[in-house]
């Protein structure tokens, strides 16, 4: 029988040592709590996310490997490029935060449901008003064809989810996240989890004790807690520029 810890609702900020989590399911920590922005922030400064669905309890999460992104290191590839040139996508930020969420949301080809359960758009999107979660949008006309979102804390970008509604929209979206970010000097994007997808894309996996070591250093840094829109939107549209030119 597993027995897991129950987060106090009077303490928001405390959790497990992420070390203690169970290696089977990797990386289960803990249940319980709320979605809290300050109980979410506390997570994700610790190296914990939430991940759990319809009509479960919350269930907290410290992953060891963990998947992440360097911005340094992800590029756009020659089909995106080739794809681009001569197409009328656009590219914004902190523009649409909560329609990216929803569109991630939508169930996915070969799955039955969604994670992102009513609780979490509502919760991110309290963060996003808050100044914590931002999104990229790429755009065709009026059309949203793509977009990522996650949360930002010092200077670590924890990445939440990506979506497509045509083909190399999430691509792009995440390039220019990268680019913006690396732009900043943030050096890192957390994914949590590998999957073909992410790998495919140039994700890798590191240990978690590396990771929360990382985190810790970068979560201790100023960062930039408010709407992106406006220093980020000409930062991504110059990456746009750049792999369409």
């Amino acid at each position: 029988m597993i027995r897991l810890p129950r987060l106090s609702p009077a303490a928001p900020e405390r959790f497990p040592d992420p070390r203690t989590a169970l290696a089977e399911p990797n990386g289960l920590l803990a249940f319980g709590g709320d979605l809290s922005p300050a109980r979410l922030l506390a997570a994700y400064g610790q190296g914990i996310f939430p991940w759990f669905g319809e009509g479960e309890p919350i269930l907290w999460w410290s992953p060891d490997p963990r998947c992440v992104f360097r911005t340094d290191a992800l590029r756009i590839n020659r089909s995106l490029r080739r794809q681009l040139r001569g197409s009328s996508w656009q590219l914004s930020v902190d523009r649409a935060f909560e329609a990216v969420i929803r569109a991630c949301a939508e169930p996915r080809e070969g799955h039955a449901g969604t994670w992102i359960v009513p609780g979490m758009i509502d919760a991110y999107t309290r963060l996003h008003h808050l100044g914590h979660a931002h999104s990229v949008e790429v755009w065709d006309g009026t059309r949203l064809v793509g977009g990522i979102y996650g949360v930002a804390i010092g200077r670590l970008f924890c990445g939440e989810s990506m979506f497509s509604a045509e083909s190399g929209g999430s691509k792009l979206a995440l390039a220019a996240l990268a680019g913006l970010l690396r732009a900043w000097g943030w050096p890192l994007i957390d994914t949590q989890v590998a999957n073909a997808h992410t790998l495919g894309l140039g994700a890798e996996e590191i240990p978690r004790e590396r990771y929360l070591c990382e985190a810790a250093r970068l979560t201790a840094l100023p960062g930039r807690v408010g709407n992106w829109a406006e220093d980020g939107t000409p930062l991504v549209r110059a990456v746009l520029a750049q792999a369409a030119g």
